[in-house]
């Protein structure tokens, strides 16, 4: 294996971006003002367009149609859908904005503080639209009418604190509220990254308002919605930032604008395409649901969807082309135009979707017949008594973890494939180590490991000491910072690209401290204390979301831990290998007194959850949890005995390097450095023959 801090480091050849950077700005001349007149009329296509759609949507699918009981009046039905459709599209401009800020302009020019003026506008008009769209919301639920004495305010409180809807609206609210006034102030590299991680987490409520917790394929409804909504705010967002931005640009940072926001939406398309037949499963059911109005909404918004991939192609494989070789004015600006109108249709669309009822009942499991223990609980049944060949058999789909897997594995491959393009060499045995680490992950994340550890303790831990200790070791050998600094070419222009964000990561003095083998060891055995035995073991549990987290920092903390001892990556602390020995043994013995410590315990974990599933086969819940308990010491001792044979072989490896780099330099000087260290001895031996020329000490010349 070759040492990825030389390889970090090799020159790259110049690439498409950065022959482009060299395009000569006297071919690409300023837009005419036509071309400005086309962009500038955009934004109001695109209003037109969505609004038209969304009446044409609540039309097909009965969602502002009067209710013949409870009905909240003509302002409410259609003033919540336009007010949800501002909320999306603000919400979209403000997460678009913060992503072109942090990935695709550079701090130095003009453009970039013109973005973050898009951020804050959008930002506040998602904060007002999101407060009208909670009052309508509450208005629809509870069919009372807008007053201001205590009765309508007690009401009020009860909907925000109470009910599930109005507590994720708060939430979301909150977040928003929080990114509304820090767009106002923050400038720094990390504060924008900062903002737009907020700005993505405050989709999920959003999401999790689309589907009745405890229903049928909840987790699956929420996951891929929360992709999709990702997917289309940066879609959508980013090309109202090119909008707005291109007219004032010169050719060269138009294109390299152009360039990376067209790698974005390609992303953004594959996302919104996949959580999109996600949530098509979820909510049609089958093809003869694609007949209802719920279904011709879809197959509407789908064909929008097509459109759009088609004016992405026309982009990366056409225009940015033309607008290389100095041709490729007009057609941008119509693109542009184009693009936001039909995009403007999905968005109407969507808007209407939210207010038509779906195929499948969205109905909590326990409200169904005569629900089971398990349904009550998780909303799905419990799964059949097991038996070996049910690990290939029993299915769940995660989508958010396998699409960030299959991802990985793309790009990983593509990555592998640039560097042999270009001529350089990449470890088979690293690319095949990735390609096991995705396989697993995805088997962990979507089989019957988690189908089973839902309501087996067994099979939690079974999951954790994967994701913990197995997956890391493969991720660590196959080095994937090392081949992303290799692969990437580095920006010319002073923005921050993948390359330079995970530099800066790298290089600064966090990932030094978390890649020390001391503290990612105390982080190691600190997170199953924390874990197991505060409430966050049950929020993993009982929530989806919370397991979702459990998966990231399992993954997390496994990987820190595994590449403090064996990693070669640059930016990670280079401990002794004697310490990263020590500590490999002090976690195992920490991993193993757990495992005991749970093998022996009595009390039973989440006891209303465990101990309620009404599960009549295999042992009972104390018995599963300490055979859980069991699983921890015997799993977890095997990676950890090849960690030892890693580390020990690494030693051995490196003090070889070690040892050929100083035979190489003794062939070269002729071992400089013990000449140099020989005539340091010749002198003192003179000096001490030599009484007198040694110099006196401080306590010597004290003396009267």
């Amino acid at each position: 294996m070759s040492d990825s801090r030389s390889d970090a480091v090799k020159a790259t050849k110049p690439g498409r971006a950065q022959r482009a950077s060299r395009t000569s700005p006297a071919r690409v001349a300023r837009w005419s003002e036509a071309d400005v007149r086309r962009v500038a009329l955009a934004p109001a296509a695109f209003i037109t367009a969505a609004l038209i759609a969304l009446v044409v949507g609540l039309g097909l699918g009965g969602g502002a149609t009067p209710l013949a009981v409870s009905d909240p009046g003509p302002v409410v039905m259609w003033g919540l859908p336009v007010l949800k459709l501002l909320f999306n599209v603000s919400a979209a401009v403000t997460i678009g904005a913060l992503a072109m800020a942090m990935w695709g302009v550079s701090r130095d020019e003009p453009e970039f503080e013109r973005t973050m003026t898009i951020a804050q506008g959008g930002a506040s008009a998602w904060l007002a639209t999101g407060l009208g769209a909670a009052l309508f919301t509450f208005l629809q639920i509870s069919n009372i009418p807008l007053s201001f004495d205590a009765a309508f305010g007690d009401q009020l409180v009860f909907f925000f604190t109470q009910l599930e809807i109005g507590t994720l609206t708060v939430m979301q609210l909150a977040m928003v509220l929080a990114l509304s006034l820090a767009v106002f102030a923050v400038r720094g590299p990390w504060g924008v990254a900062i903002m737009t991680a907020i700005s993505l987490l405050a989709l999920w409520p959003l999401a999790a308002q689309g589907h009745v917790a405890g229903a049928a394929n909840h987790e699956l409804a929420v996951g891929g919605m929360t992709l999709h909504l990702t997917g289309a705010a940066v879609w959508l967002g980013g090309l109202v930032v090119i909008a707005i931005l291109a007219p004032k640009l010169g050719g060269v940072r138009r294109l390299a604008l152009l360039e990376r926001y067209s790698t974005l939406a390609l992303l953004s398309f594959v996302v919104v395409a996949a959580s999109g037949i996600v949530a098509s499963i979820v909510n049609v059911g089958s093809l003869a649901g694609l007949a209802t109005p719920y279904g011709l909404i879809v197959l509407l918004k789908a064909a929008a969807l097509t459109g759009l991939g088609a004016f992405g192609a026309a982009q990366r494989r056409w225009l940015i082309g033309r607008m290389r070789r100095g041709v490729g004015r007009a057609p941008l600006a119509w693109l542009i135009a184009l693009e936001l109108a039909l995009m403007g249709v999905a968005a109407g669309l969507a808007a209407a979707l939210g207010r038509t009822p779906s195929v499948v009942p969205d109905t909590p499991a326990g409200e169904l017949g005569a629900p089971t223990p398990a349904e009550i609980l998780a909303g799905v049944p419990l799964p059949p008594e097991f038996e070996p060949w049910r690990l290939l058999t029993e299915w769940s789909l995660e989508p958010i973890w396998t699409l960030l897997a299959l991802l990985g594995a793309f790009f990983y491959a593509a990555g592998v494939w640039r560097l042999r393009r270009r001529g350089d060499a990449w470890p088979v045995l690293r690319t095949v180590s990735f390609m096991i680490a995705v396989a697993v992950l995805l088997y962990l994340v979507n089989g019957p490991l988690f189908v089973y550890g839902q309501f087996l303790f067994s099979f939690h831990m079974t999951e954790h000491m994967v994701l913990s200790m197995i997956i890391p070791i493969f991720l660590v050998v196959a080095s994937p910072i090392t081949l992303l600094l290799r692969a990437v070419e580095p920006r010319r222009d002073g923005s921050m690209g993948t390359r330079e964000w995970v530099l800066a990561f790298v290089h600064s003095r966090w990932a030094k401290f978390f890649s020390h083998p001391i503290v990612a060891a105390v982080m190691f055995g600190g997170s199953l204390l924390i874990f197991y035995y505060t409430p966050l073991f049950r929020w993993a549990v009982t929530d989806h979301v919370g397991h979702m987290w459990m998966i990231a920092d399992f993954l997390v903390v496994g990987y820190l831990f595994v590449a403090s001892l064996i990693g070669d990556e640059p930016g990670l602390h280079r401990a002794p290998y004697p310490m990263r020995l020590i500590v490999l043994v002090l976690v195992m013995t920490f991993h193993a007194f757990f495992g005991i410590s749970v093998m022996s315990g009595t009390g039973l974990l989440v006891a209303d959850w465990f101990g309620a599933t009404g599960r009549t086969w295999g042992l009972d819940a104390i018995g599963d949890q300490q055979l859980g308990g069991a699983i921890a010491w015997g799993i977890g001792e095997l990676p950890t005995v090849i960690l030892a044979l890693l580390v020990t072989v690494w030693w051995m490896r490196d003090d070889k390097r070690e040892q050929r780099r100083r035979d190489r330099r003794v062939a070269r000087d002729g071992d400089a450095e013990l000449e140099a260290y020989n005539a340091k001895l010749r002198a003192l031996a003179e000096l001490d023959a030599d009484g007198s020329a040694r110099p006196q000490t401080d306590r010597e010349e004290a003396k009267p």
